[in-house]
This record gives structure tokens, sequence and C-alpha cells, in this order.
């Protein structure tokens, strides 16, 4: 009897914890970070700018969510996001082709238009390599693998090397503005995403299908599933937030680098991993994925203030991921 009660009340706590485990491990960061350094990370400021740099890192995180569980990866979102903002900027600036990135700030499509132009290079990007995975049954690694080459070079084409930068303020509105002159738009946009995404996996059938295709691709095939054609939309949701998050840093440097997005790839994946979502599909959710972005730029944002290097910084956020995986293996093997 006694056993027995022990075993309910031990249910109940990894339950407790699988549901709240990552919120708490973030508290418990701010909390840390905020008595070592109680005059500069606490600040409203501060935190916000915390929410801001995950801002645009978690919009991408929430569509590699749908793709990592459907079992699959993208290993090309830095260049996608990279590709997407520079070709936004040069028809922003009204360049008559993709190569005439020098004329004027408002010449070009608008604004608007320019956030179409994102949005559009990165879902066909996501069509391309969702098509190759799905209809040439090449593997989501290689596939995205050679999407990370190919998509750089020809950002680097169409930016002819370099950047395309000085925006209006009305296109660097878009990174840079505040609500309140304190709540960053990005974080906004973040969050609004976020909630769609989270109804969307949560309480529709085609978010219950998504799951399905990661829990087991084939009884989902031979339960009357289209799986190609559901995998193809989680490369192309992907593909639409990485363009829009191209959009959205271009506007907030003030500038479309070829370079932007360079190990964005890492950072997503971890914000991910670390969320919850389980690398082999079916498990996870948006919700984790959000705090898993918000703790890697927690973990940035500290342990910059704490004077600890770069370099340091990537090996802690690596053993993380390693550490995340690991656990993530127990708890499948348990299920088992």
């Amino acid at each position: 009897m006694i056993r027995s009660e022990q075993k309910v009340k031990s249910g109940r706590w990894r339950k407790f914890f699988s549901q709240y485990g990552i919120l708490i491990i973030l508290l418990a960061l701010v909390v840390g970070f905020s008595i070592l350094k109680p005059n500069s990370f606490p600040t409203p400021t501060n935190l916000f700018n915390i929410a801001r740099q995950a801002s645009i890192s978690g919009l991408v995180a929430i569509g590699m969510t749908f793709v990592i569980l459907t079992g699959g990866i993208d290993l090309s979102v830095g260049s996608m996001l990279a590709l997407s903002g520079i070709v936004a900027a040069a028809v922003y600036k009204g360049g008559t082709g993709l190569l005439d990135t020098n004329a004027g700030d408002t010449s070009g499509v608008g604004v608007i238009g320019a956030i179409a132009v994102a949005c559009l290079v990165g879902l066909a990007c996501g069509l391309v390599q969702g098509t190759a995975v799905t209809k040439l049954r090449v593997p989501p690694f290689i596939v995205t693998l050679g999407g990370l080459s190919a998509f750089r070079g020809l950002t680097l084409i169409i930016g002819n090397g370099g950047p395309i930068s000085a925006f209006d303020p009305t296109f660097n509105f878009w990174g840079q503005g505040r609500i309140a002159e304190l709540v960053p738009i990005p974080v906004i946009i973040f969050l609004v995403v976020a909630i769609i995404a989270h109804v969307v996996l949560r309480y529709t059938q085609y978010g219950r299908y998504i799951y399905a295709i990661g829990g087991n691709k084939e009884a989902a095939r031979l339960s009357g599933l289209n799986t190609d054609r559901l995998t193809l939309s989680v490369y192309m949701i992907v593909g639409l937030l990485a363009g829009f998050g191209g959009f959205m840093l271009a506007s907030r440097l003030n500038s479309a680098e070829a370079v932007a997005g360079t190990g964005l790839e890492l950072t997503v994946i971890a914000g991910v991993v670390i969320g919850g979502t389980s690398l082999s599909g079916g498990k996870g959710s948006v919700f984790g994925t959000v705090m898993g972005s918000l703790i890697i730029a927690v973990l940035t944002t500290g342990l910059t203030q704490l004077n600890v290097v770069s370099y340091v910084q990537q090996i802690i956020i690596g053993g993380i991921i390693i550490a995340a995986v690991f656990i993530d293996q127990i708890a499948k093997s348990r299920r088992e």
C-alpha cells in the first residue's frame, strides 16, 4: 500500500516536471543571474532586450518545431534567413533586378511588399527542399545541408558579396520599434506567431496529423494520411518563418548582411531540443520551444554580463544540447 502511494506521488512529480520543468529552469536562470548581476540583469530594459534577442531565432525555432515533430531536420534556416533578407532589401531599395541594389531608400515595393517578398523567398526555399525530401526521397539532413550551402551562395551573388543597408524608419520600425517605449515589436510578433502555432498544433486536425507522422510515419500513411503533402508543408512553414525572420533581422540591424544567420541552425535546434521536442519526432510543443529559445537568450546575455568569453558560451550551449538529447533518449527508452 505504501509503495503504491509512493509510486503515485512519484508519477505526479514526474508529470509536473515534464509539463513545467522547462519554465522552472528558465526562472531559476533568471533568478541566478539577477543575484550575480543585481544592477544590470533584472532591469526591465535588459529583460525586454533578452526577449528581443530571442524573438528572431525563436520565430524560426517555431517553424523548426513543426519539422522536427515529423522526424525531420532543417540545417539551412540560417541561409534561408539571409537570402530572404537580402532579396527583401533589394526590392525595397527599388532595384530593377536582383543584382541592382543601389537604388534609393523608398523607390521599391514598400515595406509590406518587402515582407511579402521575404516570406515568398522562404516559402520557395522550403518548397524546393520539401519536394526533394518527399519526391526524391533524399534524407532531410542531406537536402538541407545542401540548401545551407546553395542558399548562402545565392545570397552572396544577389548582394555582390556585401550588405544592403541604410533603410528608412518605416522599414526599421519592424525590428527596432517599441510599444510604449518598452516592449519591442519583434517580441510582440514572436508571441503572436507562437500563439497561432500552439493553437494549430494542439487544437487542429492538421496538428494531430503532424504528431502522427512523427510517432509512426508508416502507420500514419496506412491510416490514410497524405504523409508526403504533410511533410512538404512543414518545410514550407519553416521556410516562411525563416523568410519573415530575414526581414526582421535586416530591419533590426538596418542592414541585410550576406553573412546573416551564420550558425543560426545551432541556436534554433538548441531552442527546440532544450524545449523538450524529441529529435525522433512525435513529441514536443511550441510552449517548450519558446521557453528553450528564451533559455538560450538568458544564458547568452547572463554569461556575457559575467564576462564569459563567447567561445566558452558555445561550449556550454553545446553541452546543454547533448544533455537535453541524452535525457530525451532516456525518457524514450522508458516509454518503450
